[in-house]
């Protein structure tokens, strides 16, 4: 804890020392530091202030642990112009992100229902280790899905084009390069468009069980008692192959460019380079496949309900946001504007109101935020803030962050135990794996509730509104 110097209650600055270019800025609460510190997170921090081009601070988040190369949880902003893009400052599960889906109902209303909607689910929405899809693609009808994203699956039918208006960038990134993937990386991702996966990755229905800010949830449609749907997964297989075949051209264009780093997980090249742009079209077509695949699991979850209930339930998308990618933008930086790589790896946008880049129906008062907990504990809606802006280039945390390993959440507990304590709960689990499910215990995690009030208390988001699971489908 002392590498820290205190600047407030949720702010802590690692000043510069080696080869660091800027300072690191940590958010957290004081009880947090000390796991960040037997985690090294700091030092991580340290490592991404070591990136050539690298402006202002080296960001983590309260939800910040461990990472390939840079925390999960952390944010490095860098110049267009003369800064570098990174793959180990993305991650491996390419532009991993959450939608959130309201419905007009009360959760009330499906209790009677509940075991026969989550048995549908689990039927349609394949999860799991190796989960293939029910949209199997021909090499060149999935390049179109790298082009065009979650477009490509609403103009299939898979969807409404009014959805299109709540997903981050209009449901593509433009920086796309659709022949930039790998043949191994297109192969991995023919038959994972609309499936969960594992890990992590979950599908929930939750119920709102409480309101902070009223009119912001009425802009939101989120009102008490309402059932809601989370869906939280990435670009699968095709964008782990991304990431890794990117990593290895990494390593030999920073030893090309003289790029000297502490941490080689950190291979970067010149954004400007060819090495850089063709990640970065890399990247933007994993991004897009992973859209694509939020937005196919839409469509299936929205067939299931139509199934298991009987009647249209009126599920209408209230965000989908990335929390793995590097994203192009215009920020002010010294009193000017200025282009820059921002990557945010389990990190989230929290864009405030006015920006031109949120869909106009909450131009008004900012960006939904999603935050899910772990399984079984509480996920929160909030919205950007003028703060985060200003301090972190709009943004926040991404969810509660592990506190523990896999191995070590085994040694623990079972997962039939869980799945029992988690019935007790009335909490509906639907999984095919036991083991996968004691991974993803809920104390293996932060608790959700403190990172989500360390980013309301240092001003980087606000609290909106709270939910609870009452169904889980798991891979």
């Amino acid at each position: 804890m002392s590498r820290f110097r205190r600047i407030d209650d949720y702010r802590w600055e690692l000043p510069r020392a080696g080869a660091m270019r800027v300072p690191g800025l940590v958010y957290a609460t004081e009880r947090m530091l000390p796991k960040f510190e037997a985690e090294k997170v700091a030092e991580q921090v340290a490592n991404v202030a070591a990136l050539p081009g690298i402006v202002r601070y080296s960001l983590a988040m309260p939800d910040a642990h461990w990472g390939y190369g840079m925390p999960v949880g952390g944010v490095a902003a860098t110049s267009a112009e003369d800064g570098v893009i990174s793959p180990g400052a993305v991650g491996y599960d390419i532009s991993c992100g959450v939608r959130l889906l309201r419905s007009d109902l009360k959760a009330a209303e499906v209790k009677a229902v509940l075991p026969k909607l989550m048995d549908t689910l689990f039927k349609t929405v394949p999860s799991g280790v190796g989960s293939e899809g029910p949209f199997r693609l021909s090499q060149p009808e999935l390049r179109k899905v790298f082009a065009q994203g979650a477009r490509w699956a609403v103009a299939k039918g898979y969807g409404e084009r009014a959805d299109l208006e709540a997903v981050e960038d209009g449901g593509a990134l433009a920086e796309a390069d659709p022949e930039r993937p790998s043949p191994r990386a297109v192969e991995r991702g023919q038959n994972q468009l609309g499936t969960l996966g594992s890990g992590n990755h979950f599908l929930e229905l939750q119920e709102v069980v409480e309101v902070y800010e009223p009119g912001t949830a009425a802009v939101f449609g989120l009102f008490p008692g309402q059932l809601t749907v989370l869906i939280h997964t990435g670009s699968r297989g095709c964008g782990y192959q991304i990431c890794d075949d990117f990593l290895r051209s990494m390593q030999s264009a920073a030893r090309k460019y003289n790029i000297s780093l502490p941490d080689r997980q950190l291979c970067c090249a010149p954004f400007a380079s060819p090495e850089g742009r063709a990640y970065l079209g890399a990247m933007g077509a994993a991004a897009n496949f992973a859209r694509a695949n939020r937005q196919a699991i839409t469509h299936l979850t929205r067939q299931a309900f139509l199934r298991a209930v009987g009647r249209d339930l009126g599920l209408r998308v209230v965000y989908d946001v990335a929390h793995n990618l590097c994203q192009v933008e215009e920020h002010e930086v010294a009193g000017r504007m200025r282009r820059l790589c921002v990557h945010r790896k389990g990190a989230t946008r929290a864009f405030p109101a006015g920006r031109p880049e949120l869909p106009e129906a909450y131009r008004a008062v900012g960006q939904p935020v999603l935050v899910p907990g772990s399984m079984g504990t509480a996920s929160y809606v909030l919205v950007g803030t003028e703060t985060a802006m200003q301090e972190t280039w709009g943004t926040t945390a991404h969810g509660a962050g592990r506190m523990m390993s896999r191995h070590q959440a085994l040694k623990q507990i079972q997962g039939q135990a869980l799945f029992n304590q988690l019935k007790r709960l009335g909490i509906e689990v639907r999984t095919d794996s036991f083991r996968g499910l004691a991974e993803e215990a809920p104390f293996a995690y932060k608790d959700v509730s403190e990172v989500v009030a360390a980013c309301h208390g240092a001003g980087i988001s606000r609290k909106v509104a709270r939910m609870r699971p009452i169904g889980v489908v798991k891979g």
